[in-house]
């Protein structure tokens, strides 16, 4: 039987590129420092690099989903030229109450809820056990325990972040950076 494979999930705005508010354009996406090498190691390490992103952005009008996949493009492909494979881009274009028809609905797929990752772990034959989140916000953390993600890490990247915040997480890291040496 061919064993499952691990991934690291990987929240996009606050993780991997600074969270500016609804970013949908190359222009406005800045690389965290590190997100590169901290990448890198991961896959190093056997994980897939699966990114799963909340983006109301659609629901709401502030950009479609055309311009996210565009965007999507262009980071995977800045991600390959640092050696680096995303391997899947899951993304929850919905808001139950800010967005607009079709998009408004209450659905399974928007963090806190688990559905994107429960979407990869099926696509791709995952073990969450031995699978890690990275995130930058309670709901993060809260969709990895209901996947039954094994290890949760809230990264301190601008968020402000409560104690009930950060008693969600496993750990605790500075940024995506702390991968290199943490796992």
């Amino acid at each position: 039987m061919k064993q499952m494979q691990k991934a690291a999930f990987l929240d996009r705005d606050g993780v991997i590129n600074i969270d500016h508010g609804y970013v949908s354009s190359p222009e406005q996406f800045e690389f965290i420092d590190g997100v590169f090498d901290a990448c890198r190691h991961l896959q190093q390490q056997g994980y897939l690099l699966i990114v799963v992103t909340n983006q109301s952005g659609i629901g709401r009008g502030y950009y479609n989903e055309q311009q996210f996949h565009s965007l999507t493009d262009w980071m995977k492909a800045q991600f390959q030229s640092h050696g680096v494979t995303i391997t899947d881009v899951f993304f929850c274009p919905h808001h139950p109450v800010n967005a607009k028809p079709p998009y408004q609905t209450d659905c399974d797929c928007r963090k806190p809820a688990p559905g994107m990752l429960l979407q990869a772990i099926n696509k791709h034959k995952l073990d969450p056990g031995q699978s890690l989140m990275l995130g930058d916000k309670k709901a993060d953390m809260q969709a990895a325990k209901a996947a039954g993600v094994g290890r949760k890490v809230l990264v301190l990247s601008g968020q402000s972040l409560t104690e009930e915040d950060k008693a969600s997480a496993d750990e605790i890291w500075p940024s995506v950076k702390t991968a290199l040496t943490a796992v």
